[in-house]
This record gives structure tokens, sequence and C-alpha cells, in this order.
């Protein structure tokens, strides 16, 4: 949706310095390889020598970067957050695709589901018994909703993710494609020479404003409930077992993989290729760094890496004295030479 610098300043809230006001942006780019027409933002002084060659028509810059050699051309978006403004820039150039209500003839839908107003459901998706789906939500081509499913206002399921019975998601959340949310937890019992499946008899409950990325498998309790709390941010490939709970505004970042009955405290960061072991807590904005192995607790605001995962500073320590290993066994070596040598001598 294009739109004037001037109206662009007006939506971010910035002060206009150089430029032409009244030209036309019609879409967003990275600042080493904006054009004409469209705008970019600097939030970080290595780039600025690209701002000082660029093409674009618009950046988006902090005060503090505002004083900047820039063409003649480029008008500068003088802003107190412009990270948080282009953000809004791209949402107003490049806007989400909508879904007018429809119900389409190829989806399949048991006879007592319960959709609110405006409601999209796309072709040869699969909703189940007793389900409820609340206003402005979309279930996209091919998703698959099982029984006794609650969806609520304004969510987006992408296609082909499956939603297995029982499951209750709360308002805008999106679930992308593949994901697989509330399949059984991994639970069994090791009796006469055979592993004896556990019932997985829970369901999994997602709260308001999470996003759940494309292939994440999130499993159902073993009795009671999996929880994603709100506002957390799940990436692609993510792997959560049964009876976890995840708090609120949590990062978990690609092939991460928690096992069952952990707790994730608020605002957590686990960064790729995490791995926890189960019943692990995780304190309240704690980092685990990426491809560390937590066995063991995590304090709230602590910093872990390795595995297994320590406190930050130690694991580096550590890392640093593995490397001057080589050069130890080398004098360790010519120290026992010297000694022997001694020894004959003697």
């Amino acid at each position: 949706m294009p739109i004037t610098v001037k109206e662009l300043a007006e939506l971010c809230g910035a002060r206009i310095e150089g430029g032409d006001a009244d030209r036309i942006i019609h879409s967003a780019a990275d600042i080493s390889s904006a054009q004409a027409g469209q705008v970019t933002q600097l939030t970080n002084s290595k780039y600025a020598a690209h701002l000082q060659q660029s093409a674009a028509s618009a950046c988006l810059i902090a005060e503090g970067f505002a004083d900047q050699k820039v063409p003649e051309t480029l008008a500068l978006l003088v802003c107190k957050d412009p990270e948080l403004a282009f953000i809004e820039a791209v949402k107003r150039l490049h806007p989400e695709r909508t879904y007018a209500p429809e119900i389409a003839p190829q989806s399949v839908l048991a006879s007592d589901v319960a959709l609110g107003e405006a409601v999209y459901i796309g072709p040869y998706a699969v909703i189940g018994e007793q389900t409820r789906i609340g206003e402005h939500s979309a279930i996209l081509a091919g998703a698959y909703i099982g029984r006794n499913v609650k969806i609520g206002k304004h969510c987006r399921i992408h296609p082909y993710a499956v939603i297995y019975d029982d499951v209750e998601i709360g308002d805008h959340v999106t679930i992308h494609s593949g994901a697989i949310i509330g399949a059984d937890g991994f639970g069994y019992k090791f009796r006469n020479g055979a592993h004896v499946k556990v019932p997985q008899i829970g369901n999994v409950r997602i709260e308001d404003n999470v996003e759940i990325g494309a292939n994440t498998c999130i499993d159902r309790g073993a009795l009671g409930s999996t929880v994603i709390g709100t506002g957390s941010k799940i990436d692609n490939l993510v792997q959560i077992g049964h009876n976890n709970k995840v708090g609120r505004h949590v990062i978990m970042c690609g092939q991460t993989g928690v096992s069952g009955s952990c707790t994730i405290d608020d605002y957590a960061i686990l960064a790729g290729s995490a791995g926890v072991a189960d019943h692990v807590t995780i304190g309240k904005g704690a980092v685990v760094l990426a491809r560390s192995g937590v066995a063991g607790d995590i304090p709230a605001g602590a910093q872990y890496f390795g595995s297994p995962a320590k406190d930050k500073k130690t694991a580096y320590k550590e890392q640093l004295a593995i490397q001057k290993l080589p050069e130890l066994i080398k004098k360790v070596k010519q120290l026992e030479e010297k000694l022997q040598t001694l020894e004959k001598e003697s």
C-alpha cells in the first residue's frame, strides 16, 4: 500500500530531515539494497557507510544517528525507536494477507462445529466434532482440527498444521504449516523385556498472542496440560515434550528440544539447538545459549552455555583452557624429558 514520505513519518511519529516529503514509498528494504521508492532503517553505526551512498528515498534513524552525510534525495525519518517504527512501516507497506469470511465447499466440518463471525475455512480443511472457532479466525487449506478443540479470536492456522483433540488455543495465535499440536507424549515403562506405553490423556493449552513455527511439535500432557504462556514465540523445528509449563513471553529458537515435565519461566530464552533434560526448571529471564545441554535447574537471570550447561563465564573459561591444552601437553612432555635426563645424570 504506497504512501508518501510525509504519511510514513506521521505513522512512525518521526521528524523529516531532507529529501522529498511528497515522494511515494511503495516498499521496504534492507540498508544495503534499498532503491528509489523504498524505506530502510539505520540502527547500527557499522552500516552507516551504506547510507552515505544509498538510493533509498527514506531511512528511519535514531536521534543519535541523525547526523549523517546522505544523498539529497534521501529523507531521514528521525524517531525514538527506528526498529519498532520500521516494523510499523513494513506492516503498512506489506500488509498481511486477509481472508474474507467463507467456508470452502471442499472443507469437511462436523455437524456440531461452532463458528464465530467472519471465520474463513479453506479447501480440504477438516474440523472435528464439538470444536469451536472464534471470530475472524482463519483455518487454511488442508489443516486438520480434531474434536473438542477450542480456537479463539483472530487466530490463523496455516496449511497442513495438525491440532489433536481437546487442544485449547487463545486469541491472536498463529500456528504455521506442518506444526503438530497435541500428539501423544513420549512415555513408556520397561517391564518384562518390553516398553509399555503410558496413556497420554491430557491436552495442550496455548494462551494468547503465541506464534508457533513450522514443523514444531508440542505434545499433550500425560494427565494434565502442556501449557504455552501468553506472548511466547516458538521457532520452527522445536520439540516440546509432555507436561511442560512454558511461561509468558518465552523465546524458543529452532531445533530446541525440551523433555517432559519442565518449567520454562517467563521471559526465558532458549537459543538454537538447546536441549533440556526432563524435570528441569529454567528461571525467569534466564538464557540458554546455542547448542547447550541443560541437565539441571538454571536460576533466574542466569546465562548458561555448554554441554553440560554451566554458567557462561565458567564455561567460557573452560573453553579457553581446552584451547591451551595442546601447548600445555607439549610443555609437560618437555619437563618429563628434562626430569628423565636429570635422573640419569644423578
